[in-house]
């Protein structure tokens, strides 16, 4: 069997393993952040804190400092790989050797970064929590309506990834126009597209600071972690003008497709193209 054959084959193998690798880690970063925290405090499970230590004395427990070192240090190697393989120069080395899988290896080293973030992350059990609702009723409803609003957020986090192409963020089509000779499937968007994007590398950034934050118990760890990620995403886009303007006019556009009568459909979809030639 000669390799041109064999390639494309092997080539769709490993975009849609990493594709399943990805999800899978998407799953478990849901739990991990999110539900996870919530059920423990419908349940009742055990304390996520000692609020009866002091703050001088938890900060001085030789325990609590080795968990928040380890913390610190997975959250450091998460934000160094995702950072350092995004960089221009790496990034460039990378798709020289690797090509249309370039983008598959990106996810899937920053799920392999996140599988080892959330499987040796340390819980710092004995200092005192920032927050916790104890008070009935709100010990009972609190945690119903962060369980609410976190759903939404993932359900908002979802439908944001699908618009934003999700199989292209994924590294899945690039190898499927590869295997089909249609080249980089980022040439085809316009400039305006191909900045936004350069610009905006997260754009869920609202909801995972709700997910990060609304939680009916505080402690320690899940602060370094909500303020870590926080302040990561903050640095992580830089949207201008211009960029704002171009996410105006999309919304516009499609805002305008919805209520447009059905006969006046096909003035909209020339007015659309118009707009992505720009």
């Amino acid at each position: 069997m000669e390799w041109t054959s064999v390639r494309p084959a092997l080539l769709c193998a490993v975009a849609l393993i990493n594709f399943v690798f990805v999800f899978g880690t998407g799953a478990d970063f849901v739990r991990f952040v999110s539900f996870r925290a919530i059920y423990h405090n419908i349940t009742g499970g055990a304390p996520l804190c000692r609020d009866a230590v002091p703050w001088s004395v938890a900060l001085r427990d030789s325990e609590v400092l080795r968990a928040l070192g380890v913390d610190l240090a997975l959250l450091a190697l998460f934000s160094v790989q995702h950072s350092l393989l995004a960089w221009a120069p790496v990034k460039k080395a990378c798709q020289s050797a690797l090509g249309v899988l370039n983008r598959a290896m990106y996810c899937s080293t920053t799920a392999l970064a996140l599988q080892v973030l959330m499987r040796w992350w340390q819980p710092v059990t004995s200092a005192p929590c920032l927050w916790s609702v104890r008070s009935a009723p709100w010990d009972i409803w609190f945690p119903l309506i962060c369980f609410v609003v976190h759903f939404l957020c993932w359900a908002i986090i979802c439908s944001i990834l699908l618009i934003f192409d999700y199989p292209e963020l994924l590294g899945l089509k690039q190898v499927y126009y590869e295997c089909l000779g249609l080249g980089d499937p980022l040439s085809l968007k316009s400039p305006r597209a191909q900045r936004l994007y350069a610009h905006l590398r997260h754009p869920v950034c609202v909801e995972l600071l709700l997910v990060l934050w609304l939680l009916p118990t505080l402690p320690l760890d899940r602060c370094v972690l909500a303020a870590y990620l926080s302040f990561y995403l903050a640095l992580a886009h830089s949207l201008d003008a211009q960029d704002c303007a171009y996410l105006s006019t999309q919304l516009h556009s499609k805002l305008q497709l919805f209520s447009t009568p059905q006969g006046g459909a096909d003035q909209v979809n020339s007015n659309n193209t118009e707009q992505k030639q720009d």
